[in-house]
């Protein structure tokens, strides 16, 4: 059988077939380089399938990027000064087969004697993810009893949502679709905190994201299903990728704005034929094309505009969309196939939340931690295992402590801790003020009260904390309601020389089953763009089938309700004949193995 495309020249499928092929040359790649826009996950990628799979010399790719370090959104630092700062993380799981078919050829920066793949596998098999308290109330106060708590009616009405088709739920929001039980079920706490979705954003990306991961379904209360990198993912995922295209002759631009690709466009083919382009001063360094030059284009990004503050300073909320929104904006106006980025950068309000890196610089403040985590946060192991989530919180307040030291150089005493908020337009609990509009230290105070700290020790306790909080306008649009052609295809029809890359470009699969805000997607979007314009004689996998696979279908129906048997309704007689007829067969076996009868 053959999996459909949206492009002939791509091949999807599975297994180890063709995943663990070297491929060869493809003819004409000597001819060819490639100008990639941005270094986000994406373009990263795209690269490095160029170099591996499309055999390109690494001299031939060029990066243009307007800030000054690689990494995109997979950013983790030290802001001098200040202290360290990241602006999220993000969740792994084991079917992520294009990132880790990559990351199995890059050498680790943790360890150079082992790949990234490899480094990563065993720091979670050793120490193996899973949250001792993933919800509080009452100031720190364990909530959730590490079950979903849905019940039959509400379980029914997500088993027919992920069956609802994608042109239905398109334009749709969640809360166009959900009850108000299921949206005010610990179900729907768990999942809008783990995944940052607000009830106004897309329907079809929930659906989506339940489909992409019903064979996690039974490790999302206690967060067993995820895996997270020893360190941060700057440091863990993107050097690796950096060191590897400068050892093979990428060359790295940074401080280079990109306003605008110009294409030809006839009925037969589409061609890039120029990068409008300037430097920091304000020159111009635009590039003329040919139909050799490859164009990577990161057309959007979820962390344009972040704006930082400091432990005395809010961070400011710019919401006029610029850098590659404007770029986006230039392309779209040249066709309609190049999508629609007002649908996703036209209401910040609506894609903004806020975080902030809270660094605990003595040993006061992680006693407190303890008490909800039942781990010591100096092991160097699991600490949360996740998001713990404040559910009484005003801001819906989530906090994460990855494995100490996150950040090489980190001071033995220090934890870093992730903090952030779904709501930032509404006024605190013990700091009676919008999220958007405290500083640093005030929203340590917040985190502190919601951990369990006295109110009368929450003032000293802030001081021996700093904090750097971000504001980020842009980080849930890709969840905003669309539609088909709002986001352009990685290649769109008849293109010859360019590719989108990124959260904001739609997979070459049909339908696309891949879900955004993960690195795979970014991944998956590189490796069908080089795939495509190169000619690479190998198959890109596919998103991993486990909706189609009735073993994990039936295993989360019963993990929904708990372990439950689903209540279904059939009259005595049907139902008697219903269990004669699978009597002695392997349906019954199933039926009985997943505890549905």
């Amino acid at each position: 059988m053959e999996l459909k495309t949206k492009d002939p020249r791509l091949t999807l499928t599975n297994g180890s077939y063709h995943a663990l092929v070297n491929s060869r040359k493809p003819e004409g790649i000597e001819d060819k380089q490639a100008y990639l826009i941005g270094t986000g996950i994406g373009a990263l990628s795209a690269a490095c399938f160029l170099i591996r799979d499309a055999k390109m010399d690494g001299s031939k790719i060029t990066f243009l990027e307007q800030l000054d370090i690689p990494g995109g959104s997979l950013d983790g630092a030290v802001r001098e000064n200040a202290g360290y700062v990241a602006r999220g993380g993000r969740e792994m799981g084991h079917h992520f087969e294009v990132l880790w078919s990559l990351f199995s050829s890059l050498p680790s920066t943790e360890d150079p004697s082992m790949s990234v793949l490899d480094h990563f596998y065993y720091t979670n098999y050793d120490d193996p993810n899973f949250s001792n308290c993933r919800v509080t109330k009452n100031q720190g106060e364990r909530y959730d009893n590490g079950k979903f708590n849905l019940g039959q009616k509400a379980a029914k009405e997500l088993a027919s949502f992920v069956a609802m088709s994608d042109e239905s739920l398109e334009d749709k929001t969640i809360e166009d679709i959900f009850s108000d039980e299921l949206l005010n079920s610990d179900f729907w706490l768990y999942w809008r905190t783990m995944f940052a979705f607000e009830n106004w954003h897309s329907a079809l990306e929930m659906k989506l994201y339940l489909n992409r991961f019903i064979h996690h379904v039974d490790g999302l209360p206690d967060l067993s299903a995820l895996q997270f990198s020893r360190h941060d993912q700057f440091t863990s995922f993107v050097l690796p990728m950096v060191k590897y295209l400068k050892d093979n002759g990428a060359q790295f631009k940074y401080g280079v704005t990109v306003d605008n690709v110009e294409f030809d466009i006839t009925p037969t083919k589409k061609v890039a034929k120029k990068i409008v382009a300037k430097d920091k001063q304000g020159n111009d360094i635009s590039i003329d094309l040919t139909e050799n030059d490859l164009v990577f284009i990161t057309n959007g990004s979820m962390t344009e505009g972040s704006a930082y503050g400091d432990d005395n300073t809010p961070a400011p909320f710019i919401k006029e969309a610029k850098g590659c929104w404007t770029l986006w904006e230039n392309i779209a106006k040249q066709s309609d196939e190049f999508g629609r980025p007002q649908k996703f950068c036209g209401d910040p309000e609506k894609s903004s939340w806020e975080s902030c890196t809270v660094t605990c610089h003595d040993e006061r403040v992680p006693e407190y931690i303890e008490k909800i985590t039942k781990r010591s946060p100096y092991t160097g192991k699991t600490v949360t295992g996740g998001i713990v989530s404040a559910a009484d919180s005003s801001w819906l307040m989530s906090w994460t402590i990855n494995r100490q030291e996150q950040y090489y150089g980190q001071p033995e005493k220090d934890v870093v801790v992730w903090v952030y908020g779904l709501f930032s337009d509404v006024d605190g609990d013990y700091i009676k003020k919008p999220m958007r509009d405290c500083t640093g230290k005030e929203i340590t105070k917040e985190w502190l009260y919601h951990i369990g700290v006295p109110v009368d020790e929450i003032e000293e306790l802030a001081e021996s904390c700093t904090a750097i909080p971000v504001m980020m306008p842009y980080i849930t649009s890709q969840f905003m309601p669309r539609e088909d052609g709002d986001r352009p295809l990685v290649v769109p029809s008849n293109g010859v020389n360019f590719a989108f890359l990124g959260q904001f470009a739609e997979t070459l699969d049909d339908p696309g089953r891949d879900t955004v805000f993960t690195i795979e997607y970014s991944g998956r979007t590189a490796m069908e763009a080089v795939y495509v314009l190169t000619g690479v004689e190998k198959g890109v996998p596919e998103v991993y089938n486990s909706r189609y696979d009735i073993r994990y279908l039936l295993y989360a129906g019963v993990s929904l309700l708990d372990g439950e048997k689903p209540d279904i309704s059939l009259p005595p007689l049907v139902r008697r004949k219903l269990m004669k007829q699978i009597k002695d067969t392997d349906v019954e076996v199933l039926l009985k193995e997943y505890k549905i009868i």
